[in-house]
This record gives C-alpha cells, sequence and structure tokens, in this order.
C-alpha cells in the first residue's frame, strides 16, 4: 500500500480509534511525513497534543522519542555527548534522543533559545554534531514540538529563525460539545484506552514509495506563480515587518503536492495553496511594532494575503467585475 491518499486514510482511521475530532491535524502531520517538514502543535494544556504525535508515529511504524524540555534542558541533553570508555581508552559518542524517527520536544518554549537552537542543525541538515564529529540522523527524521500559548511565566519565544524551520504550525484546539461526548462515552466504555492501544497500519516502505509519488506530483507553472505571488506578498502588507522566506516558498511546493496526493489527484490546483497558507506562514509573519501592540491576528493577516493574490483563472473580465446598468 503506497498510494498516498490510501495511506492517510488508513492511519487517520486507526488514529480515529484513540483520538476524536483531529482529521485536520492528522492530515498535516502526514502532509510533514510525506514532505521531509517538521511541525509545530500549538493548544492548551490537556488538548492530546503530545499523545496526537506519539499514536502518529505507533500507526506509521516510526520510532519516536519524547524530550521533556524545561529551562535547565541542555543542547547536550538532545543531541548527546561524548563519554570516556575506560575498557577502550577513548571517548565514545553516546547519542541523543534526536537520534529518532519522531522526535517530540513537548513544551519547546520552556528550554533556553540556546537549548532550542541544537535542534536548528537537526531540522535542517538532517545531522548533528557532538564535540566536533557530525552523525547523520535517520532517513525518516521530524521533529513535532509542542507549545502552550496561554503560558507566560518561564517560557522563551521561539527565535525567528527557529520558527521557519518548522514547515507548518497546526492549531489543536478545544474539541466541539459533539466531539467531547463522544469522547466521554469512548473512554466510559473503555476506561483503559491508551495510545499503546493504536496499531501500526503503515511500514517505512510504504512511506518511501508515498513520498517518492508526492515528488511526482504535477504542477503547473501557473500554480508556482501563484505561491511565489502569494508569499511576496506577505513580504508587502502593511502589518509585517518582515515576510515570509524562501524556504516558506519551497515548504508551500511541497505541501500543495502532499495535499493533491492525499486527495487523489497527479496536480496540484490552487485551492491546495489557498489550504496551505495558514499553517505555513502563521508562524513565520514577524509583525510591525504597531501591529504587535495593537494585537493583529496573524491568521486574519494571512486571509489578507490571499484576498490581494488572484490566483491563476480568477480573472474577471471587465464586463464580470463591473454590471453594465441597462435602461
Amino acid at each position: 500500500m503506497t498510494d498516498p491518499s490510501e495511506l492517510y486514510a488508513d492511519v487517520e482511521a486507526e488514529i480515529g480509534t484513540l483520538l476524536i475530532g483531529m482529521e485536520e491535524q492528522i492530515e498535516l502531520l502526514t502532509i510533514a511525513a510525506l514532505t521531509r517538514g517538521h511541525v509545530l502543535l500549538e493548544g492548551v494544556p490537556g488538548v492530546a497534543k503530545t499523545s496526537l504525535a506519539n499514536v502518529f508515529a505507533t500507526a506509521t511504524g516510526l520510532d519516536y522519542n519524547r524530550i521533556q524540555m524545561t529551562p535547565d534542558t541542555l543542547p547536550a541533553d538532545i543531541t548527546g555527548t561524548k563519554v570516556y570508555r575506560e575498557q577502550t581508552g577513548h571517548f565514545e559518542a553516546q547519542r541523543g534522543p534526536v537520534f529518532a524517527n519522531v522526535v517530540v520536544a513537548d513544551e519547546i518554549n520552556r528550554a533556553t533559545p540556546k537549548t532550542q537552537s541544537a535542534l536548528l542543525e537537526a531540522m535542517e541538515e538532517n545531522q548533528v554534531t557532538i564535540e566536533g564529529d557530525t552523525y547523520p540522523l535517520p532517513e525518516m527524521f521530524m521533529v513535532v514540538a509542542t507549545q502552550n500559548p496561554i503560558e507566560m511565566e518561564g517560557v522563551f519565544e521561539l527565535p525567528e529563525a527557529q520558527r521557519d524551520r518548522f514547515q507548518v504550525k497546526v492549531m489543536v484546539n478545544l474539541p466541539s460539545r459533539d466531539d467531547e461526548l463522544s469522547l466521554i462515552e469512548r473512554f466510559h466504555d473503555d476506561p483503559t484506552l491508551t495510545p499503546d492501544d493504536v496499531e501500526q497500519v503503515v511500514g517505512r516502505a510504504d512511506l518511501q514509495r508515498a513520498r517518492e509519488i508526492v515528488a511526482d506530483i504535477h504542477v503547473d507553472e501557473s500554480v508556482e506563480e501563484y505561491i511565489v505571488d502569494v508569499v511576496g506578498a506577505t513580504r508587502d502588507h502593511p502589518d509585517v515587518s518582515h515576510g515570509a522566506s524562501p524556504r516558506a516558498t519551497l515548504a508551500f511546493l511541497n505541501t500543495a503536492k502532499a495535499r493533491a496526493a492525499i486527495a487523489g489527484r497527479d496536480y496540484v490546483i490552487p485551492d491546495d495553496v489557498k489550504a496551505m497558507a495558514e499553517p505555513i506562514l502563521v508562524h513565520r509573519l514577524i509583525l510591525s511594532t504597531e501591529a504587535e501592540l495593537g494585537e493583529a491576528d496573524r491568521a486574519a493577516i494571512v486571509d489578507d494575503v490571499l484576498d490581494s493574490v488572484v490566483p491563476p483563472g480568477g480573472e474577471q473580465s471587465a464586463a464580470e467585475a463591473e454590471p453594465v446598468e441597462q435602461d
């Protein structure tokens, strides 16, 4: 089973046996896994952010390590260090928890910027350097970081360079009333239900082949131009001091291809780009001082950006735009 749409359907169905109402979040995690992306999960405590990452790794057959970030977490606690072995008389690399397929940096904004930066090389170059020696990370590697948006004490805002390396930011919101009722019923019927009850439904070979299919998805030149224009519009918005980088442009290209493949298409449409705009852009925009003081809504700015760029095939003729009044 290598078709991306079937792969996503199987993963979503299996995770759905435990978690309720997370179809959008599972889709974005799948898109990231198919495009070598990293994910920033944001939500209030208790909405199953860490559990989502855990069961996603289980369902896809990937190794999983969780790092609890705290103010006293050191870079070596993430990447590893070298230990002297008396038997051999040499220093031996002791690899840290970053050496896994899915690495969950739980409450990443509780770690200091110095510790957060320990993930930069891993996220960009798929390798880490331990005391001068470089070690490759697994081919299947993704960082899933979680953060709580409501706590202000004892946290450190992610640096711009760190945020830019997250392909998408995924909001995990409180469940709807119906979903919460379903949650009660599910755990009333089976109080012992845990992430361990989720089973693997996808193999690594399936993921690798699905990645290759995604890479071959067709993107028309007009859609490529649309992506560039959307990213360019973030740099011209009056509330934005620094817009999205070329890394965001590539994120649009890759995630739009993955979304098309999950939908069963072998070509990208403008709606794929629009659907990925908020997850890709909302954490990358650096607002102007006035916008920050005015607590401007980044999602609303993304909507403004999309409204300012005409998608392929979206041009209107003058007659359609301004109907002529007849006497």
